[in-house]
């Protein structure tokens, strides 16, 4: 647990709602960040075979980059 704002959170664990489709407060330095990520009128359509290979690719999911950044949280939604 930590303190974003005054309220206390859970780290690491993806949430539906907020700004965007889901979000996550993560550790960022000493300080709690609130990563906002997906876009709220599209679907992960990861069942199908040709959308996750075109999502992955196109994301470069192979080298995700850092958990403070949103391009992470939505290639491991996608795995």
């Amino acid at each position: 647990m930590a303190t974003y704002r005054g309220k206390r959170v859970t780290l690491n664990k993806p949430q539906r709602g907020g700004s965007k489709k889901s979000f996550v407060y993560v550790k960022a330095g000493n300080k709690v960040k609130k990563v906002s990520f997906g876009s709220k009128t599209m679907r992960i359509r990861k069942n199908n075979k040709a959308a996750r290979k075109s999502f992955l690719a196109r994301h470069r999911c192979s080298t995700p980059g850092p958990k403070t950044k949103a391009r992470y949280w939505s290639c491991k939604a996608w795995r």
